[in-house]
Parts: C-alpha cells; structure tokens; sequence
C-alpha cells in the first residue's frame, strides 16, 4: 500500500495496527507481548512531521563547506568530555579492542556524537514512533520491521520502559535502530543482559561488536589530514566509480591509491606519520583547495557504515583522534 492509502488520523491507524499484529505474529513475537503493547498505541503527529522534513530525494544543492561543521560538532566541551570518558573507561576499552581490534578512541568518539556519551538518548517511544511511521507509508517495510523488532526486544526482556529514543527509533548510547540491537548489542559487563541505555560497557561492547561487524581492520587509522601542493592535478585521481549507496557521498572521494603512492605526488601529513606504504586511501578536500584535505582508509568505510555521511564520519575520526592524545 502506498504513502496515500490511509487518511493521516487515529481511526486509521488503528486499524493498521491489525495489520502489524498479523506480521509480528508471523514472525513469532509473543501474543503477551501485542496485548500488552498494542492497546497502549496512539498515532503520533509530531513523527510524521518529522519525517516529512527529511530530504524526499537526491539533492541537487551545493554541497558546504565542512569548516562550519567542524567547529559545531568538535566542541572543546566535547573533547574534553570524551577525554575523561576514555580515561574512566580504559579497562574496559582495552578489553574491547583486543576482542574486536576496534580502537578505542574509535568507540568513544561514536558514543559522544551519537549521544553526547549517553546524555541525549532521545525520549520518544519506539513502538508508537516506530508504528506510526510503518502507517505513514513513506518508508513503510523498513519501520514496519523495526516496529516487530521492537516487539522481539521485549520477547527478549527488555522493559517498554526502556524502549525510548529518537523520533526514528534509534535508541541507547549507540542509538542503535532495534533490528541493529538484535544483532549486535553486547554484554561489556558480564550481568547477562545488553543493556545499552544504562550500562556504558555494554553500550562500548556493542559500539565495538558493530565495527567489527562492518570489517573495521586492525592496525590501520580511519585516515590521515593532509596538506596538497597547489600544483597538484586532480584529474590524474579522479574517480569513475559510481557507488550503489549513498552515491554523493562516495563521489567526493578520488580513486584509490596507494600510501606510497600519494606520498610521490607530494601531498605532507600535517598531524601524524604515514601509514604503511602499501595501506589503500581516497582523497577527499572537503573546504575546497588549498585547505585541509584527508586521505581516507577502508575503516573510514565503516564510519560511513554507522551514517553514510562525510562530515558525520569525518567528525568521529578527528574526535577519536582527539580523545586519545
């Protein structure tokens, strides 16, 4: 059924909710479990605003400078939050990294600008949100399922009082969506349960679990900030790949090359040693020439994985980077 097919109000909602119910039985989420949550549904107006101020398609606006945001995201409140999360949670954090060869400043620098390391989670209830954007229809098989999953949390023992979060059903210090949680959230404290909203060592675990899911390599950085000689043509690293996902993102990077091989045309490390000479980067100059430019790795890849955005996975890597010194 399309976006069109139901009138935006409660009547119709309510019946759409039958409809959930016959697809989370499907899936053999509990009828304790539907009786207990359904009743208490209602549609929520402000989701459905929400979502209808996301982009609807491509963009074709210029793309901004990366400065701005830089300077908005990279706080010295933030750093210097991050840098005492990462000291009072070394112990663990090196427990992690050998488990999932996850770095650790990599797992802190994700929890602080996904949730500010824990302080804004969100305070919208996942299954009404979540219900309510299955029935708004725009995209309605991705939240139908993470409405079930949400279900399957409970099955799984996870309080409806926890299940809060952001109005499109992120939730917990990863703000991990609830089909993500089922199957990566972890236990970092050993009491049984992955327990992501009150526990930041499961909240750490999960982080890590996620990137080594996603093919996070050992021992190589996420990148390196670079300055380029303004003599330096671009043509010669242009990148004639178009990618399935998140195509404007991936444009703005040149073709792969070699460490060795951006070092012979003349680009200079301006924070911290080269990497091995065989490690493959991209090329990305996000202020425009003339500025600080990134040679980015296949780790940043996985950034990019968490949220397919250069400014967010940039930001990550140079909070990480921060934390750690």
């Amino acid at each position: 059924m399309g976006g069109s097919a139901y009138a935006q109000d409660d009547a119709g909602f309510q019946t759409y909710l039958g409809t959930l119910r016959s697809q989370a039985e499907a899936k053999g989420v509990r009828r304790a479990t539907l009786d207990a949550v359904l009743p208490t549904l209602t549609l929520n107006q402000r989701v459905i605003e929400l979502d209808r101020q996301q982009p609807g398609g491509p963009s074709i606006s210029a793309i901004p400078p990366f400065a701005p945001y830089k300077a908005q995201h990279l706080s010295g409140a933030l750093i210097a939050r991050g840098q005492s999360a990462y000291a009072s949670e070394r112990a663990r954090l090196q427990r992690i990294e050998q488990e999932t060869g996850v770095p650790e400043s990599i797992m802190v620098a994700i929890w602080g600008h996904e949730t500010s390391y824990g302080r804004v989670t969100g305070s919208f209830d996942l299954p009404r949100a979540l219900a309510t954007l299955a029935y708004e229809g725009r995209r309605r098989d991705l939240f139908a399922d993470e409405f079930i999953a949400t279900l399957q949390m409970m099955d799984r023992g996870v309080p409806r009082s926890q299940l809060v979060g952001s109005w499109a059903g992120a939730t917990g210090g990863p703000q991990f969506l609830p089909s993500v949680y089922l199957r990566l959230a972890r236990d970092g404290d050993g009491d049984g349960r992955a327990d992501i909203w009150s526990s930041s060592a499961d909240t750490l675990a999960s982080i890590g679990n996620y990137f080594s899911n996603a093919g996070w390599r050992p021992g190589q950085p996420w990148g390196i900030a670079v300055s380029v000689p303004g003599s330096f043509d671009r043509g010669q690293i242009a990148n004639r790949l178009v990618s399935p996902r998140c195509p404007r993102v991936f444009q703005r990077h040149s073709g792969w090359k070699t460490m060795a091989e951006w070092r012979a045309l003349g680009l200079v490390p301006q924070t911290r040693s080269w990497p091995g000479d065989s490690v493959l980067a991209t090329l990305i100059e996000p202020d425009g020439e003339g500025q600080t430019a990134y040679l980015l790795t296949g780790n940043y890849r996985v950034i990019l994985d968490y949220n397919c955005s250069n400014f967010y996975a940039l930001s990550v890597g140079l909070l990480a980077d921060a934390v750690e010194r």
